[in-house]
């Protein structure tokens, strides 16, 4: 297992193998409404057709407990799963209680921001001037526009390179020919 893929929780990991090969084998069936192969897999209740969504939009994929999976593992791949980390911190961040807010917003800052984080996203420089501001008073809305970003970076470069993965494109296929 390659260093980038030890970082990925091992719940997710072992999610993603599980619903590719889940996939693939009930794509295989042609009876479309069976929804598990068997109690190892009745926790994974999806429809069939789902991977054919995900194309639909990057807001369906990032909304579909399976596909944020294996998206998330896609980036893994592609050495940039920081991205989904961050924008999922920012999602998380914004549930936060007020009393626990400042801790929660420097963790964030300190991990994919600051100059020395050890999963800096991919920022411009007013971008982190404007959210290291945006720390001094803190609301709900403070990583906002970092978020925003790489929200953007990840529509317009890494989503188009999730649908063209072997991956993806094994699924839809298999969807589509049911």
């Amino acid at each position: 297992m390659c260093r980038a893929l030890e970082s990925l929780p091992i719940t997710c990991l072992e999610r993603a193998k599980e619903l590719k090969a889940l996939f693939g084998s009930l794509l295989q069936k042609s009876d479309q409404s069976i929804t598990s192969q068997s109690k190892k897999h009745d926790k994974l209740r999806f429809n069939i057709e789902e991977p054919l969504k995900w194309k639909e939009s990057f807001e369906k994929l990032l909304s579909s407990q399976n596909g944020l999976c294996l998206f998330r593992a896609f980036l893994v791949s592609e050495f940039s799963e920081e991205n989904i980390a961050f924008y999922l911190a920012c999602e998380d961040y914004r549930e936060t209680k007020p009393s626990k807010q400042a801790a929660k917003a420097k963790k964030i800052y300190d991990e994919f921001i600051g100059s020395d984080a050890p999963r800096e996203v991919n920022l411009d420089h007013v971008t982190k001037a404007i959210t290291k501001e945006n720390m001094e008073h803190l609301n709900n809305s403070c990583f906002s526009l970092a978020q925003a970003k790489i929200y953007t970076l990840m529509e317009k470069d890494c989503y188009p390179r999730f649908l063209k993965s072997s991956t993806y494109l094994e699924l839809s296929r298999k969807a589509k020919t049911g």
